[in-house]
């Protein structure tokens, strides 16, 4: 149990530490994506734990929804990571309801425990998250908005899993004569 705890302070750790850098507004949404089985050193998908997915669960959302930020559990590939959300999060987005229930052996553990946690849960096939947090490289590239930017942190990993975030900003458009607006994410971000 201790080691579960200090796993969730990594996270915590973490949150507190790239929420700032992701620049999130109240209504967007952070997508998550995690290995419970890579967190416990094991090959993803061959060691998943339910209790951390719980403790994963309540600090995501702790973080997240005093801050009014909308976080997306991303399902592991058995449900073609679909993703767990408030359903206010579904209709603010206009998001197209899935039908399954999330397990551990098929979902993941955090995806499950967000589904039992959240008072209204849904399940939607796909969104374009603001910002993104990947613990043991579940792949939430394909629910970024296009262009996906690396954040760095202090923290590289939690457990034995890799940590991979990123935040997104617009598109650049319009070549050499276009100008960017300095209260702009896009301002200075090919650094």
């Amino acid at each position: 149990m201790r080691q579960m705890r200090e796993y969730a302070q990594a996270l915590e750790n973490a949150l507190a530490e790239f929420l700032p850098l992701a620049n999130l507004k109240p209504g967007q949404i952070l997508v998550v994506g995690c290995s419970t089985s890579e967190v416990m050193g094991h090959t993803i998908g061959k060691g998943f734990s339910q209790e951390l997915g719980e403790e994963f669960y309540r600090v995501i959302s702790n973080q997240c929804l005093p801050l009014g930020i909308f976080p997306a559990f991303q399902c592991c590939e058995h449900l073609n990571r679909a993703l767990v959300m408030e359903r206010a999060c579904a209709e603010k987005y206009r998001l197209t309801e899935v039908s399954v229930v999330p397990v551990p052996g098929a979902g993941g553990s955090m995806a499950a425990s967000a589904y039992r946690g959240i008072s209204d849960p849904v399940v939607v096939e796909s969104v374009q998250a603001h910002a993104g947090l990947d613990i043991g490289d579940t792949f939430i590239g394909m629910h970024l908005r296009p262009v996906a930017v690396p954040v760095r942190i202090s923290l590289s990993q939690i457990g034995s899993a890799h940590l991979t975030l990123a935040r997104t900003r617009p598109k650049l458009i319009g070549g050499a004569r276009a100008v960017y607006g300095t209260n702009s994410q896009a301002a200075g971000a090919c650094s």
